[in-house]
């Protein structure tokens, strides 16, 4: 199987060594440090078996790279780990291979190693993605300062709606709506282009898989400030608002949902000019959403009132 679906991945990836060793090695030029994010994908969690197989490949890279992202890095490779439950068979591999080369195409990446097993219980794929960045650059949680803007790149809930119409909310949307959404769960797209200028003004920046409240939870609480959102100000597209609607409850729905794999971020009102720039540069879209005052935690106001959120997100455990 690794010689057959996986090796063929890491051709040109020299410190590989075409997946024939234990280990792989990696060279980082001079004044670049090393970032390492680690996450998995677990069936009837994050996927369902009968997606195809190649975007659940897809995924699984995506959400790691999103990471990268979101800290400033470019990529630089991937390790795998995949255990196979027994539904899993050869052509399912084969799928799941293809959809990695496809993205490592996108990205300009190669497998570097990893690991193969059978499990009796769910199909589990574990991706640890790396990247490198100028030494002491990498954006982290904590950093964000009181009077920062709070921003957010492309739009909120998609994802969430997407997993809603594979469960069946939404019958009577359009083949287009239906796609768009569903496309949004099941692919995201990692933000590295933006995400490679955050170093040049964001103060702090994460990626949101939780949910945009629960994720400008983490700033909140590791840079001990307050962050406002302005529940009017959050970015919702068209599809979202033609399954759940306009009006505050799909907008907290949205905004806990999870999944969207955007990046949310702080940055000090000098920086608004950079911050368009960015958005020129690379055609992402970027909304400011919110503030960063004194308190801790985060709060969604609607028209300056506090808006109820009875779970800010996701909740792993």
């Amino acid at each position: 199987m690794i010689a057959k679906y996986f090796a063929p991945l890491s051709a040109g990836a020299p410190g590989a060594f075409g997946l024939q060793d234990d280990v792989a090695t990696l060279l980082l030029p001079e004044g670049q440090e090393l970032v390492a994010k680690v996450d998995a994908i677990v069936e009837d969690v994050h996927f369902f078996r009968d997606d195809p197989a190649d975007l659940i490949a897809k995924k699984a890279l995506r959400v790691n790279l999103s990471d990268l992202a979101a800290k400033g890095a470019a990529p630089i490779g991937y390790l795998l780990s995949l255990s196979l439950a027994p539904w899993a068979g050869d052509d399912w591999v084969g799928e799941f291979a293809r959809g990695l080369a496809e993205d490592q195409a996108q990205f300009g990446i190669h497998l570097l190693g990893g690991d193969t097993t059978a499990t009796p219980g769910v199909l589990t794929v574990s991706i640890t993605a790396l990247g490198s960045i100028a030494a002491g650059k990498t954006i982290r949680r904590a950093g964000a300062q009181v009077g920062d803007l709070v921003f957010v790149t492309g739009s909120i809930g998609d994802a969430g709606a997407g997993l809603a119409v594979l469960k069946g909310e939404g019958g009577s949307l359009s083949k287009v709506d239906r796609a768009a959404l569903i496309a949004r769960y099941r692919v995201p797209e990692p933000r590295l282009a933006f995400g490679r200028l955050l170093p040049g003004f964001a103060s702090a920046s994460l990626d949101i898989s939780d949910g945009l409240i629960a994720d400008l939870g983490h700033i909140a609480e590791v840079s001990k400030v307050l962050i406002a959102v302005d529940a009017a100000r959050i970015p919702l597209s068209s599809s979202l608002a033609a399954i759940w609607g306009k009006g505050m409850d799909a907008v907290v729905r949205a905004a806990t949902a999870g999944d969207d794999y955007e990046i949310a971020f702080t940055a000090p009102p000098a920086a608004r000019a950079a911050v368009g720039a960015a958005v020129r540069e690379t055609g992402l879209p970027v909304t400011e959403i919110g503030v960063v005052g004194t308190g801790e935690g985060v709060v969604l106001l609607d028209n300056g009132k506090p808006v109820p959120v009875p779970h800010s997100g996701y909740t792993h455990f």
